[in-house]
Order: C-alpha cells, then sequence, then structure tokens
C-alpha cells in the first residue's frame, strides 16, 4: 500500500487532486473523498442552501442523468470496482433535494476482444470487488425501488450508425460526425440510447425532450470512472483513454478511421473535446496493475493492492499524477521491469507522456484548462479511517 504525500501548486490555474488512501471501495472511502472536495469548496450536489457536500454551483442536481461511465471490457481486476461503482450511484440517488433523474452505468466493449473475445460485459462471473460475484448488474438491481438505475451495455448498439433525435432517427446507436480530426485522426463517434426508463440520451447533444424537441444540454452529467492500469500499447489506462470506451471502433474502421490507434496521437483528448468531458473523474486505484506491457487484461494475481481513490475535475492532471506516483512507484518496486512507459515526464514518441501531451493541447484548444505541468497540480489527502 502506497502512502500519498499532500502538495499544494505553485502556479496558477492550478487543478487539483482529490485522494483517499488505505480504502476498499466498500468502506465508506468514497464518502471521505466527497467530504474532501468538500473542504475545498468543489459541493458533490448543487442545492440553493449551502451544507455539507452541497451548494449553489455543486456538480449534480437533483433532476440530473447522470452516465457512470466504467470499464467493462475485461473482467477480474481489468474491470472498475463495482464496490466503488455501487457507492458513486448510492452519492447520486442520495442527493438532499430528492433525486428525480437517473444514473446509468455504462460503457462499450466494443464487441471484440475482452475477457470473452466478444467486448465487454456489465454481469461478468468474476468481478473487481470485495464479493467477487457483485457484477455491475448486480450494483444495478440492488437499487431497484431506490430510484431510476439502470445499465446499457454499448456493445449492443456499436455497429449500428444512427442520426440524432433532432434529424428525426429515434433509434439507438452510433452518430459519427463527418469528418475525421486533422491532427489526431480521431473520427469523433458517440452513443445515442433510450435507457430502460425511457430516458433518451444523446451523449454529446444532452437528454432529448420528445415533447419540447429540443436537448436539455446541462441535465447530462458523466462521471468517469476508470480503474488504473498498464496498457501494453499505450503504456497506461487511466481517465483519459477511458474515453476509447465511449467512441466506437468499429463503425469508425468501416470509413477508413479506425479510433482505437489514434489514442496515441492524442485521440481522445479529441473524442473528450467534440463530445462531452466528465463532469468528474473518480479513479480507481484499489487495485492496480503496475506490470508494464501486462495489461488491460489484468487477472486478479496481476494486481497489486494500491488502496487508492482519486478524483478531479482534471482527466489529464490526474492521469499525470496517479501514473507517476502510483503505477510508476509500484512498479519501480515490485518488478525488475522497464517502468519508463508509465512516466509521464518520458516524452518518447507514442508513449504515454507523449501522448497524454497531445490530448491535453487537443483539450486545451477546445477551451479546457487541463494540465500536465506538475507545477499547476494540488494533491489533498484525505485523514485515514478511525
Amino acid at each position: 500500500m502506497l502512502s500519498l504525500n499532500a502538495r499544494e501548486a505553485s502556479k496558477k490555474p492550478a487543478s487539483t487532486i482529490y485522494a483517499a488512501e488505505g480504502v476498499k471501495g466498500n468502506d465508506g472511502a468514497l464518502n471521505r473523498l466527497l467530504e474532501l472536495m468538500d473542504t475545498d469548496g468543489l459541493k458533490f450536489y448543487e442545492t440553493k442552501a449551502n451544507g455539507l457536500l452541497q451548494g449553489p454551483g455543486g456538480l449534480i442536481t437533483a433532476d440530473d442523468v447522470v452516465i457512470v461511465k466504467v470499464n467493462s471490457q475485461w473482467d477480474e481486476c481489468g474491470m472498475t470496482n463495482t464496490d466503488l461503482v455501487k457507492a458513486i450511484v448510492s452519492a447520486v440517488i442520495a442527493h438532499p433535494d430528492g433525486f428525480r433523474g437517473e444514473a446509468i452505468i455504462a460503457d462499450n466493449g466494443q464487441g471484440q476482444y475482452g475477457s470473452s473475445g466478444h467486448g465487454g460485459s456489465l454481469d461478468y462471473e468474476a468481478n473487481n470487488a470485495e464479493d467477487r460475484g457483485q457484477s455491475v448488474q448486480r450494483v444495478a438491481d440492488s437499487f431497484s425501488g431506490l430510484g431510476k438505475v439502470s445499465t446499457y451495455l454499448w456493445d449492443t448498439i456499436t455497429e449500428k450508425g444512427v442520426g440524432e433525435y433532432s434529424e428525426g432517427d429515434a433509434e439507438d446507436g452510433y452518430v459519427l460526425a463527418e469528418m475525421a480530426d486533422p491532427l489526431t485522426g480521431v473520427l469523433p463517434s458517440y452513443p445515442k440510447f433510450t435507457t430502460k426508463h425511457g430516458t433518451h440520451i444523446s451523449f454529446k447533444r444532452g437528454v432529448w425532450d420528445p415533447k419540447a424537441k429540443k436537448y436539455l444540454e446541462k441535465r447530462l452529467k458523466i462521471i468517469n470512472t476508470p480503474v488504473l492500469k498498464s496498457h501494453f500499447i499505450f503504456g497506461v489506462t487511466g481517465a483519459v483513454k477511458h474515453y476509447m470506451g465511449v467512441g466506437g471502433d468499429k463503425l469508425t474502421a468501416a470509413r477508413g478511421f479506425r479510433t482505437h490507434p489514434t489514442v496515441g496521437k492524442g485521440g481522445m483528448g479529441t473524442l473528450m473535446a467534440k463530445t462531452r468531458v466528465p463532469t468528474l473523474n473518480i479513479l480507481d486505484a484499489i487495485h492496480v496493475n503496475a506490470k508494464p506491457g501486462t495489461g488491460p487484461k489484468t487477472p486478479f494475481d496481476g494486481a497489486t493492492y494500491a488502496g487508492i481513490v482519486a478524483a478531479s475535475t482534471d482527466p489529464v492532471a490526474l492521469d499525470y499524477w496517479a501514473s507517476k506516483n502510483i503505477l510508476y512507484s509500484l512498479g519501480k518496486a515490485k518488478y525488475n521491469a522497464d517502468v519508463s512507459l508509465f512516466d509521464p515526464d518520458n516524452r518518447t514518441n507514442g508513449c504515454f507522456g507523449d501522448w497524454l501531451r497531445l490530448a491535453a493541447a487537443e483539450l486545451n484548444d477546445a477551451g479546457y484548462p487541463y494540465t500536465y505541468d506538475e507545477g499547476r497540480i494540488a494533491v489533498k489527502v484525505a485523514s485515514k479511517a478511525p
């Protein structure tokens, strides 16, 4: 288990990382993290009244539709910890004004590769949790009668191209941009679907109101919830690369612009900027794959307990900090291997440090002040549980 150090940023504007250590996921760690955010003025709930975790300018309103974007292409420790996912959904529906919206746990395993060889699943038998039988689907089912909570495996629609609701297309599927980005080569694509509770969602445009025939753009929020791990091509999977589970690889490949290779050119930054950036990134670093070149597949015995959950509104800063202070530190200590692939300051062409900067440039150009400058990254660490 790692011990984290808090630090102040030396430059402005700054991004802040909030971290809790010594955690499991089902032990109140998320509440400690949200309380730490609150002490810094970042409220989880938007309400008129000020209070613990709540106030004007908070992240989640009582009628928001919240997508909890998980990693589900791989089982065991290759997937997001489902105890953490359950805690996040619990927090969302516990809105102090009474939650009237919907929480959807979703991902696109691309209908290829993965533990089954056919893409992702939200109902694995072997899951990253204290109770290994607790799948994402079981998590969603546990909220029956407590609020609108559902799942959607975007693999089921990843090969179907559709138009937007505003264009008269009510079918579930993937919407593709007309042109690929000239710098990163990514052809932006995103899911458009109706949930089991009848909510119409465009990942880019927002919640569709069929009566008013308009999008409620601000009602859709994304909680980006990746598991931190090694990746055999791109070095690190974290908050930025996690958006590979938003775009559609097969449809874009059919157009001659396969999405996956664009990660190394900063393509996930383009995809975030041209669809929808996360409202909050919550990184699962409880059990991490810190052996270079072995992920994204991560069996239980291929993961190391780091016991950390971290959050930030800045996915680039979160990835920079986590790769340097978690993956790099653990990999160096545990394995007799080259851990330079985890080093965010390694700018070798195609390496993590290189493509993270390219992704950041895309987001910066779109107006998002995300940073990989360590001087602009503050770190706050929650007090350990008694």
